[in-house]
């Protein structure tokens, strides 16, 4: 089979599973990791090589634009202490952890031991937060394990950008710490420039189909040029995407919201698909080349790095667990979290796209890179799987619930919002304000929807107003940790919804161009 035709096969797989997993408790994710497997052990299938900077920028890029956009900055002031204690302790020790072994059991050079350990160290919320949201977990569990998501990609790919300099010049020297010392900052700062001009030049695309592909353009492109210019890429992609997700001069309309979110979800789950295709051919080649006592070795060291990233994380995530109940300074003004919910932290810690992206951008001379990727995908495929699969009956053996708070959460947030919009619209007279306002009661009462006014683009305006009353509190409420991301982003497209409902026509459509 062609690379083409061997992409549709798994794509229509992948469809097939993702229905699969839409319907039982097995995260999609954990699916894919399976249909990697079955592309793996396909006698015949080619092998496709990507440059290590396409890669990255194919893979990595729009992940972490669509993480950065789903997080609030709110939140990571507010829990910035297990924040830290996962994404950069765990994985900075995670890290350590398998360099070590790679040094010790693989005779990997300490710099390619160290890329191999940052490969592996950060989890994959994806699988995850989808289990803990179906299972009703407390908010902040699947807050913490969110964010975790996007900056932990940040340490790590830190991390591996950093070894993986030092490898390919040889070791370190005034000129490559001058670099490594620039990266982060010179990251930061040109991402932050690249958000001030897109936001200019989203104004004319918005509303468009040219307005999504130019998403995916500028994050590809300012990916690009960070990488050339030797800063750090993932900072750079990581501080445009939040600064553009909470600027309020940058906020995108109802209609542009709605069809970006839809193109970016897909996108980001056709690039799961195309990771696990690719590593399944390389995993493939590399089980054909290996010589039987080769591959024995190469498989048991890939059983020392799964155990070492799982063992790693349970026993950090734990001792904080411990730490952040006896003192306060490693919890700040939090409630503790129970030793219940510490278990399922750290047990939450399946890999995905990002150890599989990193992994293929290994350059192809790189030390013992089929070792590598064979390690890197035996992580993927036992964390998906064996965590994937556990996750659940865990959590009901450990018997953690949110008690209906979540539903209580939506309920009194979708009250608030209706009040808001009747205080919005009270100094309003005449018959179709008293008419807006009656439909706003029944929707904060619960009831069925006011009958259609008869001065129709009045009604139009004075909702128009409301809704956008209730964007501001929404937000308010989001910042103030009134309601959690996954309440806002629910909260988010019923405002959003309503908007076009009540748009005039020409901006309820995407225009081509």
């Amino acid at each position: 089979m062609t690379f083409f035709e061997s992409m549709i096969a798994l794509v229509l797989m992948a469809i097939l599973l993702l229905q699969v997993s839409r319907r039982t408790w097995i995260p999609y994710p954990t699916m894919l990791a399976a249909a990697g497997v079955v592309v793996a052990l396909v006698p015949g299938s080619p092998v496709i090589r990507l440059d290590g900077h396409t890669a990255m920028a194919l893979f990595i890029a729009p992940v972490l634009v669509d993480a950065a956009f789903d997080f609030p900055l709110a939140a990571i002031r507010r829990l910035w202490r297990p924040l830290l204690a996962l994404a950069v302790v765990a994985v900075v020790l995670t890290t350590g952890v398998v360099a070590w072994i790679g040094w010790a059991f693989a005779g990997l050079p300490i710099a390619a031991a160290i890329t191999l350990g940052a490969i592996v160290a950060p989890p994959d919320a994806a699988a995850a937060t989808t289990v803990l949201r179906s299972a009703k977990l407390p908010r902040r569990t699947v807050e913490v394990l969110t964010g975790e998501s996007l900056l932990n990609d940040a340490t790590a790919l830190l991390l591996f950008s950093a070894a993986l300099a030092i490898q390919s010049h040889g070791g370190i020297d005034g000129p490559v710490a001058l670099r490594l010392s620039l990266a982060a900052p010179g990251g930061i700062a040109l991402g932050l420039a690249c958000a001030w001009l897109n936001r200019y030049l989203t104004r004319y695309t918005r509303g468009s189909l040219g307005g999504n592909l130019l998403e995916f353009a500028s994050t590809f492109t300012v990916w690009i040029v960070a990488d050339r210019l030797g800063l750090s890429a993932v900072l750079c992609v990581v501080a445009m995407a939040m600064y553009l997700a909470n600027a309020p001069e940058a906020r995108a309309g109802a209609r542009s919201r709605i069809q970006s979110f839809a193109v970016w979800g897909s996108v980001v789950f056709l690039l799961n698909v195309l990771a696990f295709l690719l590593m399944g051919m390389q995993v493939n080649q590399i089980l054909g080349d290996m010589e039987p006592g080769r591959l024995n070795e190469a498989l048991s060291f890939a059983g020392l790095v799964i155990a070492a990233v799982v063992v790693t994380r349970m026993a950090w995530v734990l001792a904080y667990n411990r730490l952040a109940l006896h003192f306060r300074l490693f919890r700040g003004d939090l409630k503790p979290a129970s030793l219940a919910q510490g278990i399922v932290i750290g047990w939450c810690g399946m890999r995905g796209l990002v150890t599989m992206a990193t992994a293929l951008a290994l350059p192809a001379d790189f030390p013992q890179r089929d070792l590598i990727l064979l390690a890197a995908f035996g992580v993927v495929l036992a964390t998906l799987v064996a965590q994937g699969l556990t996750l659940t009956p865990l959590i009901r053996l450990l018997r953690l619930h949110d008690g209906g708070a979540a539903e209580r959460e939506l309920a009194d947030a979708r009250t608030t919002l209706a009040e808001v919009a009747l205080a919005a619209i009270a100094d309003a007279d005449g018959p179709v304000a008293t008419e807006t306002r009656r439909q706003f009661e029944l929707d904060r009462d619960a009831l069925v929807d006011a009958k259609a006014c008869t001065v129709f683009e009045q009604r139009q305006a004075l909702k128009r107003m409301a809704i956008t009353a209730q964007r501001d509190r929404l937000d308010t409420l989001r910042d103030e940790a009134t309601i959690g991301e996954h309440s806002f982003e629910i909260l988010q497209e019923e405002l959003d919804w309503r908007e076009l409902a009540v748009s005039p026509e020409g901006l309820r459509t995407i225009e081509e161009g």
